[in-house]
């Protein structure tokens, strides 16, 4: 029962994916406009495909999914990102979860 409220390979994996995207975002700053949004999609992309690897590995309650979107929401806009574009991007995430 106290398995339900073990939240920490949740958070952990929320946070890792969040600097996933901040370190590969980075990397698009140099890039033409139409590059960048190839690129960002591209990195979207690769992001979901660890949460489909990591929601096939892990059972995930409502509990766990709300940590581990928090956890990414809070990153993102703990780095700088607008607010609009990360609750945009925190949603398609928890939909994915």
């Amino acid at each position: 029962m106290f398995n339900w409220f073990d939240s920490s390979e949740a958070k952990t994996f929320g946070d890792s994916l969040a600097g996933f995207y901040i370190e590969r975002s980075a990397a698009h700053l140099k890039a033409s406009k139409k590059k960048k949004g190839q690129k960002t999609g591209e990195t979207i992309d690769k992001m979901f495909q660890q949460v489909a690897q990591f929601r096939a590995a892990h059972k995930l309650n409502i509990y766990k999914k709300a940590k581990l979107g928090n956890a990414f929401k809070w990153r993102l806009l703990e780095a700088g990102y607008d607010s609009e574009f990360v609750n945009e991007l925190t949603h398609m995430l928890m939909v994915r979860l």
